[in-house]
């Protein structure tokens, strides 16, 4: 029994800490808003210019003004803060967001990260992604272990175009919870009904 999206999503909001300011990716990472855990309060920024962003609306609710980062309909908050890109860049530059929660496409044993482009796919642009692995305290990827086709996502080192070297801490996926550590990745928790040698299986990536 792997984790499904809405799982990861809730065990990816358990690394959250009370008063910290985190932005959260496209895709799963968008989910883990609605699952901050009970006493702990923290802001989500958004790079396109929010400063705490609420959950996302009601059908019928919807305002077509405010989106994430993602294109996502979201709702405000009272404590809401608006401001252009450039002040919003400025704060993960800054290193004023203390953590991301991103999606990703591949990541080495050694942190590097690839998740802004396929080549000879259309892509929007590169986003944020590389602003914000560079300038935030801590990167947690939250992705499936494997593709569409079955093939590991977790490789010894990235096929595709980086997006930053040496930068991921924890990587949460559908089989369980990987950390980064000296010479590999190291698994610190399986999901529920799976076991460490079926990580191991569809790991190539060095497990220390």
């Amino acid at each position: 029994m792997a984790w499904d999206r809405n799982q990861m999503a809730a065990r990816a909001a358990q690394e959250l800490q009370d008063g910290w300011y985190v932005n959260l990716g496209i895709g799963i990472p968008t989910l883990v808003s609605n699952y901050i855990p009970e006493g702990i309060t923290v802001t989500l920024q958004s790079e396109n210019g929010m400063l705490g962003m609420g959950p996302f609306p009601f059908e019928g609710e919807e305002d077509a003004d405010l989106i994430n980062a993602g294109k996502q309909t979201i709702t405000e908050l009272p404590q809401t803060a608006y401001f252009d890109s450039a002040q919003s860049f400025g704060m993960i530059r800054g290193g004023k967001i203390a953590m991301a929660i991103l999606g990703a496409m591949e990541v080495a044993e050694n942190g590097d990260l690839a998740n802004w482009m396929i080549p000879g796919k259309l892509i929007k642009g590169m986003g944020g992604a590389m602003d914000l692995v560079a300038g935030v305290g801590r990167v947690v990827v939250v992705m499936d272990h494997t593709n569409k086709k079955g093939e590991t996502k977790l490789l010894k080192s990235c096929t595709l175009p980086l997006t930053g070297q040496g930068v991921v801490d924890r990587i949460i996926t559908n089989l369980g919870v990987l950390d980064v550590v000296e010479g590999g990745l190291k698994i610190v928790e399986t999901a529920e009904g799976v076991t460490e040698q079926e990580i191991r299986d569809a790991t190539e990536a060095t497990l220390v």
